[in-house]
């Protein structure tokens, strides 16, 4: 795992890049399992074929078409109509206009998602395309969870989830959905021992949150290091509410799993932040998860897994 000089590198490189005019400030993302398992699958389909069809391309046509609900048929709709050559812009008319912004959000909340990817099984790296992001829940544990984005909390003040929790066992591995960086770590009244993770291309912040008591982390984890999607991160638990460190104050046993959209730093840490429901998108990862494994010089992962679109970032 890199260091601080990592974190460093990837905020030259945002500063670099052009920003729009004025940042995108709010997304309601609500497209559900199906369209999104969908199109995910017809962009993994055609990845090696002339005509290559996004699922960011897709979902942004439906909803232009649906004002953002991007039912099913409608992306059957989209696909169909972007394998035949048809552009967006003859395809909308005059919805064309919310294009860009479905196109920015949707790239924004899924874009680390799929892509390209190895794995190393028997000292041989496998390189693949596809699904690249994994389960915040590590393969062979079980969980539950509803949609609770945006039920009540009242713990310091009168508040909206802005999570997904998932129930599980004392103990059980967590990993990182996404590979990017550890922003933060540590305790926090409201999340008990949790981590922040920024993704390589900083627009999705992950945060895992109410994790084990007296073990809550992966060892030797640090703030500034760099992690790889499915690595893992830490141990699911009940600590939280409270000011005091290391305490148990959350009454059943889970992992709130959230993801922030940044657009523009003046975002994070701030009243207006963006948090999405990520409900179906967990639901998506549901089918990867990461195999990790307790050995005598503790828990590793089954199986080395690189992140190709990455590289070039990598020192």
């Amino acid at each position: 795992m890199k260091r601080r000089i990592f974190l460093c590198i990837l905020l030259i490189i945002g500063l670099t890049v052009p920003a729009r005019a004025e940042p995108i400030r709010w997304v309601d993302f609500g497209v559900p399992y199906e369209s999104l398992k969908y199109a995910m699958d017809q962009d993994i389909a055609t990845f090696d074929q002339e005509k290559h069809i996004s699922w960011i391309d897709a979902l942004s046509l439906a909803a232009c078409r649906t004002g953002g609900k991007c039912g099913l048929t409608s992306v059957k709709q989209a696909v169909s109509d972007l394998k035949q050559d048809s552009a967006p812009a003859e395809l909308l008319g005059e919805t064309y206009k919310y294009y860009d912004y479905y196109h920015e959000s949707f790239t924004a909340a899924l874009g680390g998602l799929l892509g390209s990817y190895a794995i190393e099984v028997d000292g041989e790296w496998k390189p693949a395309y596809g699904l690249k992001a994994f389960s915040p829940i590590a393969a062979g544990y079980g969980y539950s969870h509803c949609s609770d984005f945006g039920m009540s909390r009242s713990f310091g003040f009168a508040r909206k989830h802005l999570g997904n929790d998932l129930m599980g066992g004392l103990g059980t591995p967590i990993v990182a959905v996404e590979g990017g960086v550890v922003e933060a770590m540590g305790w926090n009244r409201y999340g008990g021992w949790r981590i922040g993770i920024r993704s390589f291309d900083s627009k999705r912040y992950y945060y895992y949150a109410h994790l084990q008591k007296d073990h809550p982390f992966a060892e030797g984890l640090q703030e500034g290091d760099m992690v790889q999607a499915g690595d893992l991160i830490g141990f699911m638990g009940r600590t939280g509410y409270s000011d005091k460190e290391n305490v148990n104050n959350i009454e059943t046993v889970h992992l709130h799993f959230g993801l922030q959209l940044v657009f523009d730093e003046s975002q994070k840490e701030c009243n207006s932040e963006i948090w999405i429901d990520v409900y179906d998108i967990v639901r998506l990862l549901s089918s990867h998860r990461s195999s990790i494994k307790k050995t005598e010089t503790g828990w590793k992962r089954a199986y080395p897994y690189q992140d190709l679109d990455v590289m070039e970032f990598q020192l």
